[in-house]
């Protein structure tokens, strides 16, 4: 059996680091791994690779920096030649990122089945591209591997097939377990950064519908600002362009410092007495290391952590940042257990094996 994954994201280095680990100790699966160039920064990528001990891509079509429009379209062409030449038994696609849709794309209309990890997830806010991206993808799956309870009513409440949606849990939970022990060995970030733990806020900034509205992006700093904590504060590459696009500049108590790799930001995340973020995925390795967090947005796909007390809503313009962030600091939510035994690649794994249809 062979099978193509499509990767394009750092989220996405993370989630398949564990699942290509799971896959590779099963002689019946070949896999090569397609990166777009989606993220083409080193931090952002062949960073990560490293790191996270990701075989080397077989393709890398380096396309990056254009618009959603001209990223897709230039992926799904791409991606349709590899898929024409190789011929895989599977696409395997993570999360929500043009790569995603680009993948699901390429694949469905060579009637290449596509398995969708992280699959079922929904914010409910079809303005942001990332739903459309999960939403579509979801569509045109064969197999949707679901993370959580919520994950897989919303795509059967959608008229997806209920045999096509397994709960499997969270990958990214795989990679907390894993990873977590090897940062505390090899990162030296505190040391380098001068920090005790305990000591600061991480913060990190990169969704479109904050960095590319000036109005929301200067809110969030005034928000930081009036909060009165030190915060260190990841610089992406697209928050830095749109400050400097922007005229603005970051308060006093933001130290923003350059992108870091993924054992580093996990150090970071430990570590931190409160997270605050516009990221999906870092409010759930909040809850993974058990540090409160506030996300910057006016939803999330992971509502459960919001009922659980462990992630609270502040969005840009609500005025709530300062608020939410003194309330949140050392306190802790439910005892709850969502996302797994942390088996969800082994589980993938071994559902890709199964011929479809069984």
């Amino acid at each position: 059996m062979r099978i193509l994954t499509v990767v394009g994201a750092r989220p996405q280095f993370i989630k398949a680091a564990v699942v290509s680990r799971a896959i590779s100790v099963r002689s019946v699966i070949e896999e090569q791994i397609l990166h777009t160039g989606q993220h083409f920064d080193i931090d952002m990528s062949a960073r990560f690779f490293e790191e996270l001990e990701i075989p080397e891509p077989a393709f890398n079509l380096g396309i990056g920096g254009g618009s959603h429009g001209q990223n897709t379209g230039r992926m799904i062409e791409g991606i349709e030649r590899v898929l024409l030449d190789q011929r895989p038994d599977w696409l395997l696609v993570y999360g929500d990122t043009d790569s995603t849709l680009a993948g699901a794309l390429a694949a469905v209309k060579l009637h290449i089945p596509v398995a969708h990890v992280e699959a079922g997830l929904r914010s409910f806010n079809r303005r942001m591209p990332e739903e459309i991206n999960r939403v579509l993808t979801d569509h045109a799956a064969t197999r949707l591997f679901a993370p959580t309870a919520a994950a897989v009513t919303n795509p059967r409440n959608e008229g997806i097939e209920s045999d096509a949606v397994e709960q499997v849990g969270d990958v990214m939970y795989d990679a907390a377990l894993f990873y977590g022990k090897k940062a505390e060995r090899v990162s030296s970030i505190l040391r380098d950064l001068n920090l005790n733990p305990k000591s600061y806020v991480l913060a990190t900034l990169h969704r479109a519908e904050n960095t590319d509205d000036p109005a929301r992006l200067e809110a969030i700093l005034d928000g930081f600002r009036a909060s009165g904590q030190r915060i260190i504060l990841p610089l992406h590459p697209r928050t830095h362009s749109r400050l400097t696009r922007f005229g603005l500049v970051l308060p006093e108590n933001v130290q923003g410092i350059p992108p870091v790799g993924y054992l580093d930001m996990v150090q970071l995340e430990r570590n931190a007495i409160l997270i605050a973020t516009d990221s999906g995925g870092v409010q759930k390795e909040a809850f993974f290391h058990q540090v409160p967090c506030v996300t910057l947005r006016d939803e999330t796909e992971w509502v459960e952590l919001v009922e659980a007390g462990w992630n609270r809503l502040a969005p840009a313009l609500s005025g709530l940042i300062p608020e939410a962030m003194e309330t949140r600091l050392g306190s802790s939510g439910l005892n709850v257990s969502h996302y797994g035994q942390g088996d969800a690649a082994r589980l993938i794994a071994g559902s890709l094996t199964i011929p479809r249809g069984s």
